[in-house]
């Protein structure tokens, strides 16, 4: 038996609770991971909440990305041993101390890098790198507006564009988050309490607008997105904190022939996320082990505080990640 943390029903972060359950066994194609640490992230939060069930075959533990050691091999696993330092991108079951995973979605922790860092990895890289480079197609020499610019996936954003020769406008609450990520890189970062982010985009891009838009609020803030995109831009959204539901004036997506587009990653098949997998190893991987981007962790909790981790996801108080640990 193993420990893990369980969703006694669905409702506030209160219904997350310690429990037992079986060990998991790897099956062909599969490693076990002991789990030294696991993200939290807001997919997490809304599964907690009912309304993001876990794909079929899939654990219902909550927990997407895991960090820690191989403990043992499935049928087939080649070039991993036992004892093996990895991450994992998971469809389930990360908030336990055993975790199994597909080996096309397992990759080396970077360096030295500790494991509550590596933890931190998985989830925000694979679908920063799917969204912004895959489906956004950002180049060098352009400019990236994402809103949510301090949380895990914004921080993971900005410096990834940065390193590939991006130029990056970001959103934020407040100016301890100003100062977060103009500390990772962003060109300008907009306080949208303060200021009309949509003024300042039009300001600093001398009104040619940006290319890419990655969308974390959803609502009304599409069509503002809409707004401030140059000609040929794309739109990816991939969160609706402002809700689903949007009216939107066509007539600017086909003067300025728009992309409009978006994804969800929990679901996709392993050839996807194994495809994904590779891009990062190739061209991710390096720049984790020179240190020139990392993950940066808000706060670590003990495996008997997830509940005190959602509450804290939920407040949008923190800046970068938030991770559970098991040692």
């Amino acid at each position: 038996m193993m420990d893990c943390v369980e969703l006694n029903g669905f409702g506030g972060p209160e219904v997350l609770q310690a429990g037992k359950r079986e060990k998991p066994k790897p099956q062909t194609g599969e490693v076990l991971i002991k789990v030294h640490a696991a993200g939290v992230n807001r997919p997490d939060v809304v599964q907690r909440m009912g309304m993001y069930p876990p794909p079929p075959g899939a654990s219902d533990i909550p927990g997407l990305e895991v960090t820690g050691t191989i403990a043992a091999l499935g049928e087939g696993v080649e070039g991993l041993v036992i004892g093996d330092r990895v991450c994992a991108l998971v469809t389930g079951g990360g908030y336990a101390a055993y975790c199994v995973a597909p080996i096309e979605t397992v990759l080396p922790v970077p360096g030295g890098m500790d494991f509550a860092s590596a933890a931190a990895i998985p989830e925000t890289y694979f679908t920063v790198w799917s969204n912004v480079f895959d489906r956004g197609g950002l180049q060098a020499g352009e400019w990236l507006l994402v809103h949510g610019g301090s949380s895990g996936i914004g921080s993971t954003a900005i410096q990834l564009a940065r390193a590939f020769g991006a130029k990056v406008i970001t959103t934020v609450g407040n100016a301890d988050k100003v100062k977060f990520c103009t500390s990772l890189g962003a060109d300008h970062v907009v306080n949208y309490r303060e200021c009309d982010f949509e003024a300042e985009v039009a300001k600093v891009t001398d009104n040619n607008g940006v290319n890419v838009v990655l969308d974390m609020v959803g609502g009304d803030y599409i069509a503002r997105n809409i707004g401030v995109m140059a000609v040929g831009g794309r739109h990816v959204s991939i969160a609706f904190l402002g809700g689903p539901q949007v009216q939107l004036n066509m007539l600017p997506v086909m003067l300025k022939r728009l992309v409009l587009t978006g994804s969800t990653l929990r679901a996709r098949d392993l050839v996807f996320k194994g495809a994904i997998a590779d891009a990062l190893r190739a061209h991710v991987w390096p720049l984790l082990v020179s240190g020139k981007v990392k993950p940066y962790i808000h706060q670590t909790f003990s495996f008997g505080d997830a509940a005190e981790a959602h509450r804290v996801m939920e407040s949008s108080s923190h800046m970068g990640k938030l991770v559970l640990t098991f040692e």
